[in-house]
């Protein structure tokens, strides 16, 4: 799908800002701020700035993709992740996962986290989602599978591992 500088503009300043590492889809605590339609954030200036027919970098097409994920706007997600240059970028694979299980597509969405995690196998985060689609489906063993690698690359102590292990446990996804 191409969009018109215009168009990319108004899909980027969709959403409201969040700060919260889970939120964000990565590692690090990000807050990802949002822009009057027709305008875009400039992580370089600052600021947000009228879109024109610069090219927006991959960094601000994910978080601004995590920004509309988590506020419920998937298919405007979607595009964003799938417009990202790197089409093997862990992060945007992995928004793609999620997004495409939060709208009721599991097995596509599995399909993407697994993707992400063929080009990192250590991204935690995306073993997490994966591991609740598997809960989703009821595959529980495939579940507890993720469970342990996560416990063998960050410990049972990190955030992942007992989002994972209480969505296992309760029978429902967290995230």
């Amino acid at each position: 799908m191409k969009f018109t500088p215009i168009a990319l503009a108004a899909i980027l300043a969709i959403g409201t800002s969040f700060t919260a590492a889970h939120a964000a889809g990565s590692d690090s605590s990000t807050s990802t701020k949002t822009c009057k339609n027709g305008w875009v954030y400039s992580s370089s200036k600052k600021k947000c700035v009228k879109q024109t027919s610069e090219v927006v970098p991959d960094k601000s097409l994910k978080a601004q993709g995590w920004a509309l994920a988590r506020a419920g706007q998937y298919e405007n997600a979607v595009d964003l992740f799938r417009l990202v240059a790197d089409k093997r970028d862990p992060e945007a694979l992995n928004g793609l996962g999620y997004t495409h299980r939060k709208m009721g597509k599991v097995e596509q969405g599995i399909t993407f986290y697994q993707k992400a995690l063929d080009a990192n196998p250590d991204y935690i985060l995306a073993r997490e989602y994966l591991g609740e689609g598997y809960v989703k489906l009821g595959k529980m063993d495939l579940a507890r599978e993720q469970l342990t690698e996560i416990g063998t690359r960050c410990g049972t102590a990190c955030e992942e591992y007992l989002l994972l292990s209480q969505a296992i446990d309760t029978g429902k996804p967290i995230y």
